[in-house]
């Protein structure tokens, strides 16, 4: 019996009961849980959209013809697949039977080990729909919330607990988490689900504004309050009143500005660049930082009474990689976006490749994830990123190496982690890798590993 087939149900629909009996001890050998009909109408009661299993249909049959049964099969679920089956060579109806959507087309005279092959692809196609579609019913939930901080996880589950009860709290906080982790899309649910959801949520990145221009974009300035000051601006503080005002990355913000910030935050008030009069503002603060303000305040490169002014409260995101299990569904997600923005056609996502997406490491985050569902989607290589960081990690390891011992070094490193990400089976890393398998083995004896190593308990 294979292993590798569990739970697999294969129907029979036919009227000869010697071919149906043959049938279903030839599938049972195999692993399947077989059934047969001689009444199409009762198999086709079985199936739904969440049926796991493969239709087998006979072509000629006296009470139903096989394409009649396969596009009534085709209403309950078009994505079940259904091979259909003759005695005899009918090959119009055969292409016929595929045009309308039959997964494949044999013939009872065929090798029987052919009819099991192919039983066996369909079951595994069927597999990857039903697998894709759980993964995209996971991202539908009861809450808007859901479908922006995506996952299952007991860290992006309290991630939105946390981040629901603070949008109803009006006061300043901080969020901290590393670099694409998406402190900018929690800031935007704090806003959209909190009583300012009508009002501006605006934006400032404080890392990627100069110096020279930051004070402008934050306060504003009227006419003439430096060379080229030609008209009124209004900031982004005062343009933010009403609603919420985020500063990423405010770790970088000028040590004079902070002081000027801290001053809105205890009087709600400020004045442009070049005016006098004070200005109310009304405005909820969201901060973001990639490191640790309490930490940058201690060293001194951050002002320590701004921190305890922005800290009222604070959200720490979780990385990628502590919330592995999310991974295929976020990456099914953007996936999805990416198929509709690039207007490419939806294909199943491979297995091997969610357990391999899952086993690496991920420093840039969902960022990084959704990177690769994009290049995915486009038909493209995911590994760019993942071989730099591996080159990076190569190249600190091996100083004084030599090429050919830095190639070697990075061979074992991307076979080690093929092996790893797919549990040391050796035809899904060679699969992987895009390989033969007999290279395969041929590298893993060169570089001493063995599939035993990468076998969880």
């Amino acid at each position: 019996m294979s292993s590798a087939i569990s739970n697999g149900q294969v129907i029979i629909i036919d009227d000869e009961e010697i071919v149906r009996e043959s049938m279903i001890q030839t599938l049972q050998l195999e692993g399947y849980h077989a059934s047969a009909y001689e009444n199409p109408q009762r198999a086709i009661e079985q199936c739904s959209m969440n049926w796991q299993g493969v239709i087998i249909c006979d072509v000629r049959m006296d009470i139903m013809g096989g394409l009649e049964v396969l596009q009534l099969i085709i209403e309950v679920d078009p994505e079940i697949p259904v091979i259909m089956f003759s005695g005899h060579s009918d090959i119009a109806i055969a292409i016929q039977a595929i045009r309308l959507g039959a997964y494949d087309f044999l013939e009872k005279t065929d090798d029987p080990q052919q009819h099991i092959n192919t039983v066996q692809r369909a079951w595994k196609k069927r597999q990857l729909v039903l697998e894709n579609r759980s993964l995209r019913q996971a991202i539908q939930g009861q809450h808007e919330i859901d479908n922006r901080l995506i996952g299952q996880t007991k860290e992006i589950i309290r991630l939105r607990e946390t981040t629901l009860q603070l949008a109803h709290v009006d006061v300043d906080l901080i969020i901290n988490g590393a670099t694409g982790t998406g402190k900018e899309v929690v800031a935007n649910c704090l806003h959209d689900f909190s009583p300012r959801a009508k009002k501006p949520f605006v934006a400032l990145n404080c890392g990627a504004v100069t110096e020279s221009i930051i004070e402008s974009e934050l306060f504003g300035h009227e006419v003439g309050a430096f060379t080229g000051a030609n008209k009124k601006r209004i900031g982004k503080i005062e343009y933010a009143s009403g609603g919420t005002l985020f500063l990423d990355e405010i770790e970088s913000m000028p040590a004079s500005l902070q002081v000027r910030l801290l001053r809105v935050l205890q009087e709600r008030t400020l004045q442009r660049l070049g005016g006098n009069a004070d200005i109310d503002v009304d405005i909820r603060v969201i901060a973001a930082s990639k490191v640790n303000l309490r930490d940058a305040a201690d060293q001194g490169q951050f002002r320590e009474d701004l921190y305890y002014r922005l800290n009222v409260a604070s959200i720490e995101i979780p990385n990628l990689d502590q919330r592995k299990e999310d991974i295929p569904v976020l990456f099914s997600h953007f996936v999805d976006q990416a198929t509709q923005r690039f207007d490419r056609e939806s294909r199943p996502l491979p297995k091997s490749l969610l357990q391999q997406l899952r086993a690496q490491s991920w420093p840039g985050n969902v960022r990084e994830l959704r990177n690769a569902a994009e290049r995915w989607t486009l038909g493209l290589s995911i590994e760019a990123e993942a071989d730099t960081h591996t080159y990076a990690h190569t190249t600190q390891t091996t100083k004084g190496a030599n090429l050919d011992e830095l190639v070697d070094h990075y061979e074992r490193e991307v076979i080690a982690a093929a092996l790893r990400a797919n549990n040391g089976q050796a035809e899904l890393t060679a699969e992987a890798l895009g390989i033969p398998r007999k290279k395969l083995y041929l590298r893993m004896k060169k570089h001493g590993l063995e599939r035993n190593d990468f076998i969880d308990d």
